[in-house]
Parts: C-alpha cells; structure tokens; sequence
C-alpha cells in the first residue's frame, strides 16, 4: 500500500494580496506526495486543484487527458445549464497524474509508470482535508463581488454547487 498527501501553502489571490473580493481564483504553492515521489508547482491555481481531485474521489482521471490536477490557471469558468457542473479552462501548464479506481482502493500513476495504490477511504479523508483546507480560506476573506459578466457569474456559482455536491455539503 501506498501513500497520498496534498498540502498548498503561501495562499494568495492572483496579485498576491491575502484577500481580494475580485479574484475567484485561489493560488498557492501546492505538494503532493505519491508513495516516495514528491511533485510540486510553485504557483497552482489550487482552487481548481480541489475540485478537479474532488471530482476524482468518484472518477477516474487520465494524466494529460484533461486538466493537470495542479493546474497553474483557469481562465475561465464553463457552467453547465444546471449551474451544477463547471468545466475550468486554462492553459497547459501544471503538473499532472491518473487516478484510477478498482473496488475500493484507487491507484496513482505518475508520467513515469511509478505507481501507488490507495485506500480508497484514505484517498478521500486527503482530498476532503485539501478541500476543506482551500475552503477555509475563502471563507476567512471578505465575500467574492459577484461578477457583472453574467456567464463569469454562473460559472462562480456552478463552481460552487459543483464543490458542495462532491463534497456531500
């Protein structure tokens, strides 16, 4: 059995600043540990970051298929008509890894074929800390403006609904 650990420290909003009611977007310098390998990326756009891993608690996820886990931006929030599913778009940096599930434990496989396999329930109890974590912060800085753009606006709130779902709150 493997291990899963995911921390990001020096929080910020893009301009650096500990709180800006503007910026929906959460950076961060992220760490994740897989067994005995170690990846890092200096400044993650880690509010994506939780909710990409959140949504791999209950899907798989292909390295390079789609987001990077630690991705560096998100440009742009893609809602869906339900405003409960979002689809964040950035740019192709970041650092990436599968998640592949089997019954109740959950294998991690680097670009380079290292691989761990998880507890499943462990897997979860991590990323539930790292989203929990990226949540905290949020909530200790003063309430986002919502945004004038009506399509930047649902795609905040769908990004939410979407966490919330995931995260069984």
């Amino acid at each position: 059995m493997g291990s899963f650990f995911i921390d990001a420290t020096n929080l910020a909003w893009i301009n650096g600043a500990a709180d800006d009611p503007h910026d929906l977007c959460l950076h961060g310098h992220a760490k994740v540990t897989v067994g005995a390998r170690t990846l890092e990326y200096a400044d993650a756009t880690v509010s994506a970051a939780a909710l990409y891993l959140l949504k791999t608690v209950t899907e798989d996820h292909l390295s390079h298929t789609d987001n990077q886990l630690l991705p560096c931006c998100g440009f742009f929030l893609l809602p869906n008509e339900a405003l409960d599913n979002v689809v964040i778009v950035g740019c192709d940096k970041g650092v990436d890894w599968s998640v592949l599930h089997a019954g109740e434990q959950v294998r991690l496989r680097l670009d380079d074929g290292y691989e761990v396999t998880v507890p499943l329930a462990a897997y979860r109890a991590e990323v539930f800390r790292f989203a929990d974590k990226i949540e905290a912060f949020y909530a200790a800085c003063t309430p986002k403006a919502p945004p004038e753009d009506a399509l930047d606006r649902n795609g905040y709130a769908a990004f939410w609904n979407e966490w919330r779902r995931r995260r069984g709150k």
